[in-house]
This record gives structure tokens, sequence and C-alpha cells, in this order.
């Protein structure tokens, strides 16, 4: 194995390996994904597997328990999640490309190495992708070896070697891979390249791959020295992440490349030119502005543009309160209602907003939830998702709390307060 080109590509990289904190590959059961897996877990026996189950084909149950498997055989931890696609107009393999990003962010923390089985080919076929969909200079740029991920970093150890290399490897340490069917579906743009074109480049010019990644790398060190602005990210109130309208340069070209760059560091690929230029248009006039990609959106409020967040379940309308315990709330994360040592036990409910609601303040003065939400600059989109904590005596209610972020003088005397955590699941 020491011989192999598969082996020298990742051992180029066993500083960066070394120094992380947890190295993870992610792994859909496939040829190139297999090859990279097996040369890691051979120099990395504290590697994890990641699959992503897109649930876009029949025998995907399948492929998550044979990958399951191999990491098994491999003796490598092994973690996979079913994945929530939502197209949002960019087509299926973007929405399921921008899923799987996600969940890698979401699970992956800092000074976390994550490695991904790209190569020359594939390389080669995103350049050409782009160039006949009219990308720019940055998009042209193709796949980096390595970025940033959220808050770990991203690894491609193979980006210079031919797909053909992999499965030499593969077929010589009789490795077990799956083959998607859908691979061969050249309604596929991808799968068309592959399939029909990539044949016909290779008979006339046998170094394409190189050649086009090369010319791939020579625009990304030129896109590094492009004077565009670095966008800083803020969140708000709820923690979305966004940044300052007033950070974009007036020049629009120069506005859309960061903003292009700001996308790309949190794993968004960026829609075509004409939608972003006038998204930054509407930006400029001062009204509200969104702009949708494949599974997120960006919108506007106030100051400030955020991504909000995915809601992959109905707000509830009610839950009963269990004092003292975790409970989960869609969006939220995980709240717990606690009352202070010795209170009388109450009544009391989390409810999602109705329409009506007041909350009153130390001045007596009662306010309805829109005045409330415009003080906590609370975004339009969380509005009608907040759980309320509202009192129950006889048929009257009285609001304590949104969620924590305001309470009554009456919370305040019954020493009742809300704990929200994110997304995990929280320590008993």
């Amino acid at each position: 194995m020491a011989h192999s080109p598969v082996f020298h590509a990742i051992a180029q990289h066993a500083a960066t390996l070394a120094a992380a904190r947890r190295v993870f590959v992610a792994y859909s059961g496939g040829l190139d994904s297999t090859a990279l897996l097996h040369t890691v877990a051979k120099s990395y026996p504290n590697a994890i597997g990641l699959h992503a189950n897109h649930g876009l084909h029949g025998d995907a149950k399948r492929w998550a328990q044979h990958c399951e498997e191999v990491c098994q055989g491999l003796d490598i931890a092994f973690e996979s999640t079913e994945l929530v696609i939502v197209d949002a107009g960019e087509g299926l393999e973007a929405a399921a490309r921008t899923a799987r990003y996600r969940w890698f962010e979401e699970l992956l923390s800092e000074g976390d190495v994550l490695l991904m089985a790209h190569h020359q080919d594939d390389q080669a076929e995103t350049l050409l992708l782009r160039l006949l969909r009219g990308a720019g200079p940055e998009g042209l740029s193709g796949m980096p070896v390595s970025r940033r991920l959220g808050s770990a970093a991203l690894l491609r150890p193979l980006l210079g070697l031919p797909r053909a290399e992999l499965k030499a490897y593969a077929e010589a340490h009789g490795l077990i891979w799956v083959d998607d069917p859908s691979n061969s579906d050249v309604r596929f743009d991808r799968n068309y390249l592959r399939q029909e074109l990539m044949p016909l480049l290779a008979q006339r010019w046998p170094g394409y791959r190189a050649t086009l990644s090369r010319a791939a790398t020579q625009l990304r060190e030129l896109n590094e020295y492009l004077p565009a602005p670095y966008l800083a990210t803020v969140t708000g109130s709820l923690q979305d992440p966004g940044f300052q309208v007033n950070d974009l340069p007036d020049e629009p070209a120069l506005a859309a490349l960061s903003l292009r760059k700001w996308l790309r560091e949190r794993s968004l690929t960026a829609p075509p030119s004409v939608r972003l230029l006038e998204f930054l248009r509407q930006l400029r006039e001062g009204a509200g502005a969104q702009l949708c990609g494949a599974g997120w959106i960006i919108e506007r409020y106030r100051d400030a543009v955020y991504v909000l967040p995915i809601f992959n379940e109905e707000r509830p309308l009610e839950a009963p309160v269990r004092l003292g315990e975790w409970q989960p709330w869609p969006g939220m994360g995980h709240l717990k209602v606690v009352l202070k040592e010795g209170a009388e036990p109450l009544d009391l409910a989390l409810k999602s907003r109705q329409g009506g609601e007041r909350i009153e303040f130390a001045s007596g003065q009662r306010k309805d939830l829109k005045t409330v939400f415009q003080e906590l600059e609370v975004p339009p989109w969380w509005r009608d998702r907040l759980p309320l904590l509202a009192l129950r005596s006889g048929p009257t209610e009285e609001l304590l709390a949104v969620a924590d972020l305001r309470y009554s003088p009456r919370a305040a005397s019954l020493g009742v307060e809300v704990v929200r955590k994110g997304e995990e699941f929280p320590e008993k």
C-alpha cells in the first residue's frame, strides 16, 4: 500500500491529519470514497466514516447498511443520517448536496477535518459544467484542495489523482463498493459529461484532466488576489448567521464576489449571476430582499441579511410543561421550564403565537407581541415559532415569557425560568 499513489496523496497531508482533533471521511459507499476510507483507516484507526442517506433510491437503506458493515470490518467508527431533501428550484442534485454539507457542518467542530474523495476527473467535470452554465472566474476556479467547513476543515487529498488510480487501488485490495445506477442516467448533466463527452475528449486530448485541473488552480490563485472585501459573519437575536448590508461594496461586481465568497464559506452554492445581481440591487434600494438557492434562503431583516433556518416540522400549537425536563421544540432545540426551589405548583403550558397575546412589563404596561418582537429584533420568520410560556388560571391565561428572551414581572415573582439549548440533545 505504501507504494500506491492513493496512499502518497493522503500522506502529503499527514501533518494536518495528525494535528486534527477528529478525522472524518465522507463515505457514500461508492468506488472513490471506498478507496479513500480504506487508505485512511490503515493510517488513522480513530477515523470516523460519515454516510448521508439521501433516500433518493430504493436501495438507499441497504447502501447505508453496507457502509456500516465496511466500517466495522475496518474497525473504525461510523455515523449516518437520513437527510431531508428540499428542492428549492435548483434541482435535486444541488438540494441533496446542500443537505449533505449542512449535516457535515452541524456534526463537525473546531479542529475536526473532513476528508472527501473528489479526484481529478471530478475537477474536470466541475470546471466544464460551470463553464457551460456561464460561471465567472470564481466558479471556474473549481474545487479547492482545502477550505473551511463551518468551524471545521474540509480536505480533498485525492484531487490531483485521476479516477483510474482509485479504481486500480480498490481492485488491488479486493474492495467492494456500491454502484449507484443513477450515475448512468444521462438526463443529469454531470452524468452526460461523464458518459458521453469525457470519453471523446480523452480520445483527442488524453491529458485533458490534468490540463483542466491546472487551469482551475490558476484561476483560484487569481481569485485570491481579487479585491473583494470580506463579509464578517454576524448572528441575529435567534443566532441566525448573516452579514451587515453596509459591509457590501458599492460596486455591484465586487459586491457579488463578496457575497459568493460568503456563501461558499457556509457551503451554500451561489445561484446564477442574474438572480444574485437582482438581489443586490434590491438591497441597495433599501427594500426587503430575498435570495433562494438549493435548499437555502437568505433574507434581509433591518440592516443585515440572514440565512433562514430550515424548519422540517410543523410548529406545535401547544405542549404541556414537564417541569425540570428537557422538551424538544421544533426549530429551537430543547427547552426546560424550571421553578425556584419551594415554589407552588403551577398550571403551565408552552404555546405558539395565535394572535392577540400581550405581555406585562415592569411599568405595568402591557404590550402586544408584535411590539415586543420589534424591540427584541426577532425576525419575521421566527415570530410564529417562538415558544410562549403561559400560566393558566381557570378559563384565562397569562403570558409569562417569550422563550427565554422576555419575562413578565409575574414570572419573576413566581420564580419561573425558561432554559434553551441548541439542536443537539442536551445533557441530562
